[in-house]
């Protein structure tokens, strides 16, 4: 007996063909990574709370001692005549009666001028200074001399030369300030390591393009940490020049206040001074930096 075994026209296809690869499997979906928050919690607690502790500790002794003083204004009464005074600080009522933001703003301009000078002098000087033993033997002493002066003993100076107080405060920002400039940047320029002066020998650069593609990147550090000094230095002597002189400026508006006896825009101006100072000095590291070669 002969049995027949039925397919149906699909299955028989399916048997002439030749074998398929069986089909792949379809990966899984990967976990989704967990996200990063946009603002670290932990790292900006570090950052600000340190300091504000700090700042609360300040005003909490203050407090305590100014409770029952009738000559030392409280801190709550320090706040009160600030909120008035930084309510219009742009006002005019007079030659020697002007708001504090215009104080500030003439003094950030002589402070401008003379450190503005100071680094045109200053850079270059440290340049020769380092790249050349003569004028290093010859210009150190000088330096080392006239570096320990007090900023105030060279308004006298000033005075006398240029016979008004805006130009002999900005002679005295001017030569205060100049001293950090050429000392680090000549010592950058001594530490820079004599295989690249080698080099350029060998290469026979000129005094220009060795100072421009060689000296300058490797003193670039040295001169803005010159310039970070020279800055606090110059804010620092701007204060106690505008006292003496006179005109618009911070300084003289302390001193101003004092003739008053108004204690409170003193201690106003205390702070105002200590945050202007810092702002500069941040501003400059910013910019150091910005522009430092190190990874």
């Amino acid at each position: 007996m002969v049995s027949a075994v039925f397919h149906s026209p699909a299955a028989a296809a399916e048997s002439a063909s030749p074998t398929k690869p069986a089909p792949a499997a379809t990966p899984a979906p990967k976990a989704a990574a967990p996200r990063r928050p946009l603002i670290d919690v932990r790292a900006l607690a570090a950052a600000v709370l340190p300091p504000m502790a700090g700042i609360a500790l300040l005003v909490g002794i203050w407090a305590l001692l100014t409770m029952n003083s009738t000559t030392f204004p409280s801190p709550a009464a320090t706040w009160d005549a600030a909120v008035q005074l930084f309510a219009d600080p742009f006002y005019r009522k007079g030659p020697n009666d002007q708001g504090i933001g215009w104080n500030i703003l003439n003094s950030l301009q002589r402070v401008a001028v003379g450190f503005g000078l100071a680094a045109l002098v200053g850079i270059p000087l440290g340049f020769l200074i380092g790249r050349f033993a003569v004028l290093n033997r010859m210009i150190s002493p000088l330096v080392s001399l006239l570096r320990p002066v007090s900023p105030l003993a060279w308004l006298p100076i000033g005075l006398l030369v240029f016979k008004a107080a805006n130009p002999a405060a900005i002679w005295t920002i001017f030569i205060c300030s100049i001293w950090p400039m050429v000392i680090n940047t000549a010592v950058g320029v001594q530490r820079v390591p004599q295989d690249y002066l080698n080099v350029a020998r060998v290469l026979n650069l000129s005094e220009l393009t060795l100072a421009r593609k060689i000296l300058f990147p490797a003193v670039l550090p040295y001169m803005l940490t010159g310039v970070r000094l020279s800055v606090g230095t110059a804010w620092l002597v701007i204060v106690a020049a505008e006292m003496l002189t006179g005109g618009v400026g911070i300084g003289f508006w302390v001193w101003d206040e004092w003739n008053n006896l108004n204690v409170q825009h003193i201690i106003i101006a205390i702070v105002v001074i200590g945050v202007v100072g810092l702002l500069l000095e941040q501003a400059l590291v910013t910019l150091a930096k910005r522009f430092s070669f190190d990874e």
